[in-house]
C-alpha cells in the first residue's frame, strides 16, 4: 500500500512507508497474549483459545458475490499467462550468505503487528514492507512485474479480473503453505473492524469486487475498473496467514501486539532475539522457501540483521565510525560534507566507502502538514500567510548546502500525472503579513509575534519526528519570526511524532509519507473527508454541525472538502487515463488553493558511507531503488570484516573510494 510513513519518509522508508514494512503460531491451550518479548507488561491467560474458523465461514457464505468457490475447469481456457521470465536478475552471483548486519532504530517499535495501531511506523519496512513476498513485484529498472508468490498470473481485462497461480513452493516460515486460502482470508481480515484500521477496511471493500478459489494454488481478484494499472492492485497484494490468525476477534490489537506471525519473509524473529527498548534481531531463514528462486536468490544475504535502539543520529554516526554499526545515511549535507569529508582518514585509508545513486521514483511528500481543525488553522488566509512564511529555499540552500529541490506539490515525480505548471507558493514577508492581517493579525507585540485584536498570539506548534533534521525546524522557526509567526519546535521520536498525527492532536507537522512506486498519485487516502471526519458533509453538501474528527488514518490535514471528495471518487473508478490525469490536475490545484500543506523538498539520489565489508552488485543499485537497503541486494564479507578491522588497527590502507552513480540522473 502507498502511504509508508517516511522514514513514503522517505510514501512513504517509512518505511520505514514507506509500506513500511512476518508473523508465530501458538500451539499451547494457553495463550500468552503479550508473548514475543522478553520482557513483558504483564502477560494475561486465555483459558480456552478463540477460534474464528465458523465465523470467517460464514462470512464467506453470507456474501457469494464476493467470496466465490469454482472448480479449475471454469478458469478461461484462452488467459495469456505471464512469469517475467525475459527480466533481469536482481542481485549479484558475488553476493555471500552469512555474517551480522548491524543497523539502528531511532525508537522501539509499539507492536509486531503490521495492521491495526501503532502499525505504520518505521519499523513496519523490516517485517513487510521491504521483506515479505507479494504475489508479483515491479522489477526495480523495468517497471514490469516478476513473480513472487506466483508462478504466473494473467490478465483478463474485459473482465476486470487477474489470475493467479501460487508458486507450490510457496510456503511461511513455519512451513505451512501459502495457498489461496489465506488471500480469502486476508480480504476478511482487512474488511474486518475488530482491526481498527480505516483505511484497510475501505480499500479492500471498494477497490476489490471479487475472489475466486479454483484450487489451492489457482485464484482470480476482480477489481471495479480496468484502471491502466489494474495488474497492480492485485499482483501486489500478500496474503495473511489464516491458521496463526484464527484467534481474531474483538481483542485483535492486544492478543496480536508482540507476536510475530509466520511470514514469507526471509527474516524471521525469536521471541529470544526481542529486547524490548533496546534491540530486536532478525534471524535469516535457512529454509526460506524462495531461496533458491530467480530475482530471490541473491538478496537477503546476511544470516542476522540487529537493530539497536539509538535515538540521537549523532550517536548513530559515533557507533558507525567505531564499526558498530555497517551503513549510515549521508543524505543530510552535514555528514556528506563535513562529518564524513572525503579526506577522512577512514575514507582515504579505504575503510569506509562514500556512495551516491541516482534514482528515479516518485518522491517522499516532505513538508508541513496543517491540521486545518484546530483554531486559527481553519482559515485559509492564516495557512496562505504561513506558506508564505515558510522559507524552504533557505532550508535548501543553508541546510542541504544546495543538493536537494524544492517540491512544487504534493505529488511529484509520477511523470503525467504531476501537474506541470503548478508551483508552490514562495518565501515573501509581505505577502504573509498580507494574509495574516485579513485573518486580523495586524500588530506586533513585543516579542515581535503578531496579535489580533483579542490580544491572541500568531504562534503554533510546529513538531516533527525527525530528530535529524531538526535544524530545518531551526531555520524555518527563525525565519517565520520575521512575518511575525511564531513556531514553537516539538522534536519528538519517530513512534511518538507518528502517533500524535494519527491521533490528529498536532497543530503542524513537519513529515513526509513513503510512495509506492506506482504510476499515479492517490488522494483518497490523505484528502477525503471520510478520513478526516465522520460523516463530514449533509446530503446538500453542506457541513455536518455534528461531525466529529476521525483519528488513526492519514488524512493529516483534516482536509474535508465536499467537491474534492466527488474528484477522488470519480479518479478512484475512472479507467480512462486521460481522465484521471485531468483529474488529479484538478484536485492537486484545489489542494493548492486550500493550502493546508507547505510542500518542501525533495532529493533526487541517496547517498551513504558503508564500511568496506558490506559489498553491493557492481552497479550498486537498482533505478527505482529508493535507499540503498531496500532491496536487500548488499552482502557482508566477513573475510573482509576481518582483513579491514585488522588493517585499520596495524595502519594499512586500501584505495579510497568515493564513487557516484549517475546512470539514472
Amino acid at each position: 500500500m502507498k502511504n509508508y510513513l517516511m522514514t513514503q519518509l522517505v510514501k512513504h522508508r517509512c518505511f520505514s512507508d514507506i509500506c513500511i514494512r512476518g508473523f508465530l503460531t501458538i500451539s499451547t491451550a494457553l495463550l500468552l497474549t503479550a508473548c514475543g518479548q522478553s520482557e513483558s507488561d504483564g502477560d494475561t491467560v486465555d483459558l480456552v483459545v478463540p477460534d474464528n474458523t465458523e465465523e470467517v465461514q460464514a462470512a464467506y457464505a453470507a456474501d457469494p458475490d464476493f467470496y466465490s468457490f469454482k472448480a479449475l475447469l471454469d478458469v478461461p481456457a484462452d488467459l495469456i499467462w505471464e512469469s517475467g521470465d525475459s527480466l533481469p536478475e536482481i542481485g549479484s552471483p558475488m553476493a555471500k550468505k552469512g555474517g551480522t548486519q548491524y543497523a539502528r532504530l531511532q525508537d522501539f517499535p509499539r507492536t509486531l503487528r503490521t495492521v491495526g495501531p501503532d502499525s505504520n511506523g518505521s519499523f513496519r519496512p523490516w517485517i513487510l514492507d521491504d521483506t515479505t513476498i507479494a504475489i508479483a513485484h515491479r522489477h526495480p529498472d523495468e517497471f514490469v512485474y516478476y513473480p513472487g508468490l506466483a508462478e504466473s498470473w494473467a490478465v483478463d481485462e474485459a473482465a476486470k479480473t487477474i489470475y493467479v497461480k501460487l508458486d507450490q513452493n510457496a510456503r511461511w516460515s513455519d512451513n505451512v503453505p501459502i495457498t489461496a486460502d489465506d488471500f480469502m482470508f486476508m480480504f476478511w481480515l482487512f474488511k474486518s473492524s475488530y482491526i481498527i484500521a480505516p483505511w484497510y477496511n475501505n480499500w479492500f471493500s471498494t477497490q476489490y469486487t471479487n475472489i475466486t478459489k479454483y484450487d489451492d494454488h489457482t485464484f482470480s481478484i476482480s477489481i471495479p475498473e480496468a484502471k491502466p494499472d489494474m495488474d497492480g492492485r492485485v499482483l501486489e497484494l500478500r496474503p495473511m496467514p489464516q491458521h496463526f490468525f484464527k484467534e481474531v476477534g474483538e481483542d485483535f490489537v492486544e492478543r496480536y501486539q508482540w507476536r510475530f506471525a509466520p511470514t514469507s519473509s526471509a527474516y524471521v524473529i525469536a521471541d529470544e532475539d526481542i529486547r524490548k527498548g533496546r534491540s530486536i534481531t532478525l534471524t535469516r531463514n535457512k529454509d526460506w522457501w524462495a531461496k533458491d528462486k530467480k530475482n530471490w536468490r541473491y538478496r537477503y544475504n546476511p544470516d542476522r540483521i540487529h537493530l539497536s535502539v539509538i535515538r540521537d543520529t549523532p550517536k548513530v554516526f559515533e557507533a558507525f565510525k567505531r564499526g558498530d554499526i555497517d551503513q549510515f545515511s549521508l543524505n543530510l549535507a552535514e555528514y556528506w560534507y563535513e562529518k564524513l569529508p572525503d579526506d577522512d582518514p577512514d575514507v582515504q585509508s579505504g575503510y569506509i566507502h562514500k556512495s551516491v545513486f541516482y534514482n528515479q521514483l516518485p518522491r517522499p511528500t516532505y513538508g508541513l502538514w496543517m491540521n486545518t481543525s484546530q483554531p486559527l488553522l481553519d482559515n485559509r488566509d492564516i495557512r496562505i500567510g504561513i506558506n508564505h512564511a515558510t522559507n524552504w529555499q533557505l532550508v535548501i540552500d543553508n541546510f542541504f548546502r544546495g543538493d536537494y529541490t524544492r517540491m512544487q506539490t504534493s505529488s511529484d515525480g509520477y511523470g503525467e500525472f504531476t501537474h506541470p505548471t503548478l508551483r508552490s507558493r514562495e518565501f515573501d514577508i509581505n505577502l504573509a503579513q498580507e494574509h495574516f492581517a485579513l485573518a486580523g493579525f495586524k500588530k506586533r507585540g513585543p516579542d515581535g509575534i503578531l496579535v489580533n485584536d483579542q490580544g491572541q498570539k500568531l504562534a503554533f506548534t510546529l513538531s516533527s519526528g525527525y530528530e535529524s533534521l531538526k535544524d530545518v525546524l531551526t531555520i524555518l522557526k527563525e525565519e517565520a519570526l520575521k512575518a511575525g509567526l511564531q513556531f514553537r519546535v516539538e522534536v519528538l521520536d519517530g513512534t511518538a511524532g507518528w502517533k500524535k498525527v494519527q491521533e490528529k492532536k498536532h497543530d503542524i507537522h513537519f513529515s513526509a509519507f513513503n510512495t509506492s512506486l506506482e504510476m499515479y498519485p492517490r488522494f483518497w487516502e490523505t484528502y477525503h473527508s471520510d478520513n478526516a471526519y465522520d460523516d463530514a458533509f449533509l446530503d446538500d453538501g453542506t457541513v455536518n454541525p455534528e461531525r466529529k474528527l476521525k483519528t488513526q488514518t492519514n488524512n493529516l490535514e483534516a482536509l474535508a472538502i465536499f467537491e474534492m471528495d466527488g474528484m477522488i471518487d470519480r479518479y478512484r473508478t475512472s479507467d480512462d487515463a486521460q481522465e484521471m490525469k485531468d483529474l488529479a490536475f484538478a484536485m492537486t490545484e484545489m489542494h493548492h488553493e486550500y493550502a493546508s500543506f507547505s510542500p518542501g523538498f525533495y532529493q533526487a539520489f541517496f547517498r551513504v558511507g558503508h564500511w568496506r565489508w558490506v559489498k553491493y552488485p557492481a552497479s550498486f543499485n537498482y533505478k527505482h531503488a529508493s535507499t540503498a537497503g531496500e532491496l536487500f541486494v548488499h552482502w557482508i564479507d566477513t573475510d573482509m570484516k576481518e582483513e579491514t578491522l585488522a588493517a585499520r588497527k596495524d595502519d594499512r590502507k586500501f584505495p579510497a573510494e568515493i564513487v557516484i552513480y549517475d546512470q539514472f540522473k
